[in-house]
């Protein structure tokens, strides 16, 4: 009796330590997208479509970074695995791409492209609880209010339009700002930063017009804003329309001062205008990716000629690059034992971490702050190429 009463116990024992065992993280599949070998992470991106250079460019700098990794033995022994899909920077297909990232049980999620697919794509990470690191966009609506699964990487369009209008007005006396966007949420969150900083001041834009968005339709836009007479222009969308939008306006021989935005692609931009982008002042949030006395930069510039020879470095890749390096150093901190939501607390105890790309660039999160950088890098195109600068009067148009 006592003998079946000691198998009894002892049975009931071993089945509780297993019900524990199968409930922990460092068993393998109770956590989403976590083996014992493997971390799946996910992306959304134009990998095709007009703006695709954006996304594939994206991606291509988180893999060269994730193959880094996997090539020093991976985090905490697991390799890392990026699945990417398509979405076109089209809002229409954010929740088949999303429904098919979550069927392929990932993670986290992370570079996603573009502010109409982003502010879809935000709701859907917050009710999957899903972390969501790395946003190819400045959107507002990604840093307030605080979202609890967002991890923002890049200084925001707010960020980047205050700047501009501060360089703009304190050095260079430019009064009168006019701006041309793109009939969407990208546009409107980036108009509504110039406002901000003009409101600072007092004013609004000298004017204001809109265009139907992935179009090159803009001379009614261009001839609104022009009849204003503004001393500067800030130009908003990606390449393939800011591209004829300079073009445009420099064959009706108007030539204010024109600026955009990181989003806009600077060296697709460059190579799309070709000299009518000579110049355009573009803020960026990385340096410049020609700039390897910065570690991470050449870094960078090490891991893309090993792993994608064929790619020519550029802005975008870099900032693939550098959210890569973000989420992985979330997930180190993490620790063996993974869960979605110690991603989320270990990316908020990153302080003033340098990540090697300059000493303005410090990398600062809390779990009242999921914005990592806040520094925004002004650049003017000179002989084909965005050269950065400190002084707004030498971006100023030469006569």
């Amino acid at each position: 009796m006592k003998i079946a009463t000691l198998k009894s116990v002892l049975g009931l024992c071993l089945d509780c330590i297993l019900i524990a065992g199968a409930a922990s993280p460092a068993h393998g599949q109770s956590v989403p997208g976590v083996s014992e070998s493997e971390i799946l992470v996910g992306s959304c991106s134009a990998l095709e479509g007009p703006s695709h250079f954006l996304g594939v460019e994206t991606v291509t700098g988180a893999k060269a970074y994730f193959n880094l990794i996997n090539e020093e033995g991976g985090v905490n022994g697991r390799k890392l695995k990026l699945i990417s899909a398509d979405d076109s920077y089209d809002p229409a297909k954010t929740q088949a791409c999303f429904d098919h990232l979550m069927s392929e049980k990932v993670f986290a999620l992370g570079f996603f492209v573009g502010t109409p697919t982003a502010v879809k794509y935000v709701p859907m990470a917050d009710s999957a609880k899903i972390p969501l690191v790395g946003l190819f966009t400045g959107a507002q609506t990604l840093y307030v209010p605080l979202r609890h699964w967002i991890v923002n990487v890049r200084a925001s369009y707010f960020d980047e339009t205050r700047e501009q209008v501060d360089g703009l007005w304190k050095t260079l006396g430019y009064k009168k700002i006019g701006v041309i966007y793109p009939e969407d949420a990208f546009g409107t969150t980036v108009l509504e930063g110039v406002k901000a900083a003009l409101k600072e001041r007092g004013v609004e834009p000298a004017a204001v017009a809109s265009y139907q968005r992935q179009t090159a339709q803009v001379g009614g836009a261009i001839d609104t804003v022009r009849a204003a007479n503004p001393d500067a222009v800030v130009v908003v969308g990606p390449a393939n329309t800011v591209a004829p939008i300079l073009k445009q306006a420099h064959a009706k021989g108007w030539k204010p001062l024109f600026l955009t935005v990181s989003f806009v692609g600077t060296d697709e931009l460059i190579s799309e205008a070709g000299q009518d982008a000579e110049g355009v002042v573009i803020t960026q949030v990385v340096p410049p990716y020609y700039m390897t006395e910065f570690k991470s930069v050449a870094l960078y510039r090490r891991a893309l000629g090993k792993y994608f020879s064929s790619e020519q470095p550029n802005f975008v890749s870099l900032e693939g690059f550098v959210d890569a390096m973000v989420l992985v150093e979330g997930l180190k901190r993490a620790g063996k034992d993974l869960t979605r939501e110690g991603l989320i607390h270990a990316i908020e105890s990153i302080h003033d971490h340098d990540l090697g790309l300059g000493p303005q660039l410090k990398l600062n999160y809390s779990a009242k702050e999921h914005k990592g950088f806040d520094h925004v890098l002004p650049t003017v195109v000179r002989g084909g190429r965005a050269v950065p600068f400190t002084d707004w009067s030498t971006a100023a148009p030469k006569q």
